[in-house]
């Protein structure tokens, strides 16, 4: 879990200059697209459309943009049919990656998938070689000045929760997926705000590197894999420790 934790605080990083270039919101406009077209255009009566909406306001991206992306999924509006793909890959020190693909050529998705994994140390796994590792599970993490740790870990645990974690500024709470709305509804209840809230694929355990070098060459390989116009989210099972990747990250 830490692993995953450790790469969503570096990209939260990356958010500012990743949302001047438009592709943050690119990859929302697909989520929200594919979300209609699964589940419908009504996001009180589909969670992942409801889950992408959010996401999308919370990068403030603009009313418009985001109905025009429901209306192509539904088919109001013309617009690119989507295939959602997951590749399973080793990265440096056999790290274990899930690499989320929505994308308009499974081709073209192939090919920049595995060039940029073999030009940064990776390589593409068979079917089933990583994923049997990890799970499906809610993930939503609050900010530690909004609230004292005992007091959230029996509201959470009271709606379904299944562990709490803490990072350097954040709590980390694990849902299984149909306890995920009402995490998230007792946390609005409670008036406790939430810095993310998504459906993650979480590891059941990780690889903790331990040297700089191998350090290093994960976290570019993570952030050439991120840059892909086509990948929407990238899981990993790695972990290292806070001051290693203060270093790495400070090089």
């Amino acid at each position: 879990m830490s692993g995953h934790s450790k790469w969503a605080t570096i990209k939260h990083k990356k958010a500012a200059i990743d949302a001047k270039r438009g592709k943050i919101f690119s990859r929302m406009s697909k989520e929200i697209t594919m979300a209609a077209k699964l589940g419908g255009g009504d996001p009180d009566m589909n969670p992942r459309l409801r889950n992408a909406v959010l996401a999308a306001k919370a990068v403030n991206m603009p009313s418009d943009n985001i109905e025009r992306a429901i209306k192509k999924g539904t088919g109001e509006l013309p617009g690119v049919v989507y295939e959602e793909i997951m590749y399973e890959a080793y990265g440096p020190a056999g790290v274990g990656l899930l690499i989320q693909v929505l994308t308009d050529n499974r081709n073209r998705a192939a090919g920049e998938v595995r060039a940029t994994l073999e030009r940064k140390g990776g390589a593409l796994a068979g079917s089933g070689a990583v994923s049997w590792q990890f799970s499906k599970k809610g993930l939503i993490t609050v900010d530690k000045a909004r609230a004292s740790e005992d007091d959230l870990l029996l509201l959470v645990s009271d709606a379904g929760a299944e562990d709490l974690k803490t990072t350097d500024d954040t709590f980390e709470i694990i849902t299984p997926v149909e306890a995920f709305e009402a995490v998230k509804k007792a946390l609005e209840d409670s008036k406790i705000p939430t810095r993310s809230a998504e459906l993650a694929m979480v590891p059941a355990s990780t690889v903790k590197i331990t040297n700089e070098k191998d350090a290093a060459a994960m976290l570019k390989l993570l952030e050439a894999i991120e840059d892909l116009d086509d990948v929407q989210n990238v899981y990993s099972n790695f972990d290292m420790d806070e001051e290693l990747m203060q270093r790495v990250s400070a090089g």
